[in-house]
């Protein structure tokens, strides 16, 4: 496709389409930088999401609805969800060390990530500048979607199913190696979270609820015992007991004389 045919079919963009574009560019561009400055993985992930859903928008416009589909249904809705879940298993956060193991690796990277970037689109452009699509004419026949469902499930059938075996694969090896296998001397059986939660000095019951009084209902509070008294157990030990006053340390219901 020539230069001068690029630009005829610009200048042909619908207002519709002008308008959706300039609303959803910034967006994906913003999803796009999110990704790369955010802190937690799982806001990273988030932002891509946004700027896959813009790209499956731009899609559509094109007069590519199969591929639009795709990019919001496999890739956003599947594989970013399955990112996301892996993510959270494994449980990255805010936390995590950013510190760099060998010094300059990120300037390293940056700079080997814009040349190889650089160095794939030289290549692509040289390959594709006035190449022509032919032959699409006869697979098409029947429509897009038809056509690619066709080789799909045909011709690329294995392909197909051995992407998805490894998808799965991927999958389950990140929960084996996420998963924290316990020892078997941490493990406690049932008898044995029996006989610890009623050794001498613990409370085998739950504790008792803060007092509600008619002037108060503070958690500093101590709770009162069916016999009247009250007990220090339904206090965390962070707070202070609360001085009552006597009309508070009387039993409800009683008359004053």
């Amino acid at each position: 496709m020539t230069t001068q045919t690029v630009l005829a079919e610009t200048a042909s963009v619908g207002g519709g389409e002008a308008v959706t574009f300039w609303i959803l560019a910034p967006l994906a561009l913003i999803g796009a930088i999110g990704m790369v400055w955010a802190r937690n993985a799982v806001h990273s992930a988030l932002w891509l999401v946004l700027t896959m859903l813009c790209l499956g928008v731009f899609y559509v416009l094109q007069a590519g609805p199969f591929i639009g589909m795709v990019q919001i249904i496999v890739y956003t809705g599947a594989i970013m969800m399955l990112f996301l879940f892996v993510l959270m298993l494994v449980g990255r956060d805010s936390s995590d060390s950013l510190i760099e193991t060998l010094r300059g690796q990120r300037t390293a990277a940056i700079v080997l990530a814009l040349g190889f970037a650089g160095l794939v689109g030289t290549g692509l452009y040289r390959a594709l500048d006035g190449v022509r699509a032919v032959g699409l004419d006869k697979p098409n026949a029947e429509g897009n979607v038809q056509g690619i469902a066709r080789l799909l499930f045909t011709k690329y059938v294995f392909a197909f199913e051995l992407t998805s075996a490894l998808l799965i694969t991927a999958a389950v090896g990140a929960m084996v190696l996420a998963h924290v296998e316990r020892r078997k001397e941490d493990r406690m059986d049932q008898v044995a979270t029996m006989k610890a939660r009623f050794r001498p000095g613990n409370y085998p019951g739950p504790k008792p609820g803060p007092g509600v009084f008619a002037t108060s209902s503070s958690v500093a509070t101590p709770a009162r015992l069916p016999d009247g008294r009250l007990t220090d157990r339904s206090i965390p030990e962070i707070l202070p007991v609360r001085e009552l006053t006597a009309e508070e340390t009387s039993l409800k219901g009683t008359d004053k004389k």
